[in-house]
C-alpha cells in the first residue's frame, strides 16, 4: 500500500524531530519509507534549496520568483522520487510540501493564496499527501526553541511568523480532514503518540 505523509508548520515547532521518529515507527513497522525535503533532496532541488534559504540576502529574490522556484524544485521531487515511490508501492514522508507555499507565500507574503494554489497544481500533477501533520504551536515561543542562525525565511519578524500560523490553521480548517491539527507544546512522546494513531487508522484503512 502507498501512501504519502507530509509534516509541516512554522520553524521551531518540532517538525524535524517528530518526522524521524515517526521514520522510525514505519520502520518498525515494515514500511521502509521513502523520505525527502521540499525543497531539496534532487540534485536541482537542492541547489534551489540553497538560493532560497541563504542566511542573507545577498540575492534579492522577488516574491513570485521565490513562489516559482519552490515549485520548480517541488516538481522535480515529484518526478524524480515522489511518484516512483508511490508507483512502487512505497510509504513517503516529506518535510513540507505544497501546504508550505500556499502559506509562506500566499498567507505570509502576500501573494494570491488561489493563484499560489494553482500554480501548485501544476508543479505537483495530481501528487498530494493523503495526510499531512500539522505541528502548531505560538509562534513566539518556537522561535524561542531555534537555537541556531535564521535563514531568508525565518528573518521575516514577528508578524510574519503569526500571518504563518494563521494561514496554515486556516487551510487545515478547509483540508477536508486531511490536514492533522497536532498541538506541538507538548512532550515528544505525546505528540508523537497522536501522530502515530492517526497514522495508524489511515494504514488500516487501506
Amino acid at each position: 500500500m502507498s501512501v504519502f505523509f507530509s509534516f509541516d508548520g512554522i520553524d521551531g515547532g518540532g517538525k524535524s524531530t517528530q518526522l524521524k521518529l515517526f521514520c522510525q515507527w514505519l520502520t518498525e513497522r515494515g514500511l521502509e519509507p521513502v523520505v525527502c525535503r521540499d525543497p531539496g533532496s534532487t540534485a536541482a532541488g537542492e541547489q534551489i534549496r540553497s538560493l532560497l534559504l541563504a542566511s542573507d540576502d545577498s540575492t534579492p529574490i522577488a516574491p513570485r520568483s521565490e513562489m516559482l522556484l519552490y515549485m520548480a524544485a517541488r516538481a522535480q521531487l515529484v518526478d524524480e522520487i515522489i511518484r516512483p515511490a508511490l508507483e512502487a508501492g512505497r510509504t513517503v514522508v516529506s518535510d513540507r510540501y505544497l501546504l508550505a507555499n500556499v502559506v509562506y507565500q500566499g498567507y505570509g507574503g502576500g501573494l494570491s493564496v488561489e493563484t499560489v494554489r494553482q500554480v501548485g497544481a501544476v508543479a505537483v500533477d495530481g501528487v498530494t499527501p493523503d495526510c499531512t501533520f500539522l505541528l502548531d504551536l505560538d509562534p513566539a515561543v518556537a522561535l524561542g526553541r531555534m537555537g541556531r542562525q535564521l535563514d531568508r525565511v525565518e528573518n521575516r519578524g514577528t508578524a510574519y511568523r503569526e500571518r504563518l500560523r494563521a494561514g496554515f490553521l486556516a487551510e487545515a480548517a478547509v483540508s477536508a480532514g486531511k490536514v492533522h491539527i497536532v498541538a506541538a507544546d507538548r512532550e515528544v512522546d505525546a505528540i508523537q503518540n497522536e501522530i502515530c494513531s492517526i497514522a495508524a487508522k489511515l494504514l488500516a484503512s487501506g
